[in-house]
């Protein structure tokens, strides 16, 4: 297991200083924020790529994942006020929306490539007014039909994120949805506190996805409340996390997602890695610098 940080912790800094700065509180892995303020796919120049790719190199340190479970950067004049959060999703009832996301998703997946990362995260979207849930998921089974194509392709595998209020909220939905779409490529972003939010047992969720979970994403939670807390603040159990984790033989990136925190991101990253150090430390379990 490798510990992680996401730049959307770090959004008040330009994106290369953002990987610098996770880099020295020594993080094994940063995931990329494939959004505005920093990697927005649509319109990242080749410069900006490159910078990213030698300030990758410089530090040796490696993507967890691409984060592209948002695309706030098509609405600028609305980046704050949370509306448009999920828009445009993969799930809309619009043609035209669905499209702009669903190359804005291949778009994401080439920066995968160029920056070393094996694997994106994205969510199915809301199910808004005039689109019902059995409409919406017909219009996300397609899309996500293009994008796996794609990214079998260029050999990036896709993790769902789902999460309370979209459109695959829970694990039953999401194991439904790999029924229906069988593709190696095709797994979980596992957001450990939205399970915790929803209530389902953390330890079987973990084993129910087993070989199917490409990046996992940490935060603590306090009572069931949806808001990113630094691990240690709120009540989940990390000691039986990890050791379900450990008991799928998890080889892959636990990267702390604490976008709440982009007012103090450095202190947030800094108490994560300490707490969840001293666990591992603690109950014998291996990281990169455990």
């Amino acid at each position: 297991m490798y510990l992680a940080f996401g730049t959307n912790a770090f959004t008040r800094f330009p994106l290369v200083k953002a990987i610098e700065q996770i880099h020295a509180h020594g993080y094994d892995g940063v995931e990329i924020l494939a959004d505005a303020p920093h990697a927005f796919a649509s319109t990242i120049s080749t410069e900006e790529i490159s910078k990213v790719y030698r300030v990758l190199q410089n530090t040796g340190i490696p993507v967890s994942n691409i984060n592209a479970n948002t695309a706030t950067g098509f609405y600028p004049s609305l980046f704050r006020s949370g509306e448009v959060i999920f828009e445009p999703s993969l799930c809309s009832n619009d043609e035209e929306t669905r499209r702009n996301r669903i190359e804005y998703t291949k778009q994401c997946i080439d920066l995968a490539v160029e920056w070393g990362a094996t694997c994106i995260s994205v969510t199915s979207g809301r199910s808004l007014p005039g689109n019902p849930p059995h409409t919406a998921y017909r219009n996300f089974y397609h899309s996500l039909n293009e994008v796996l194509d794609y990214a079998v392709k260029k050999d990036i595998c896709v993790g769902i994120e789902y999460e309370p209020g979209l459109l695959i909220e829970n694990s039953v939905e999401l194991i439904q949805l790999f029924q229906d779409l069988p593709c190696p490529n095709l797994g979980v972003n596992l957001d450990i506190g939205h399970c915790q939010v929803i209530g389902e047992p953390l330890a079987e969720t973990i084993s129910k996805f087993s070989d199917k979970i490409w990046n996992v994403h940490l935060e603590d939670i306090r009572g069931c409340k949806h808001y990113h807390l630094v691990p240690g603040d709120g009540d989940i159990d990390f000691k039986e996390v990890l050791d379900a984790l450990k008991s799928i033989n998890y080889q892959q990136f636990i990267t702390m997602e604490l976008y709440t925190y982009n007012d103090a991101p450095d202190d947030a990253a800094k108490r994560s890695l300490s707490y969840l150090k001293d666990i591992i430390s603690e109950n014998g379990h291996e990281c990169a610098h455990g």
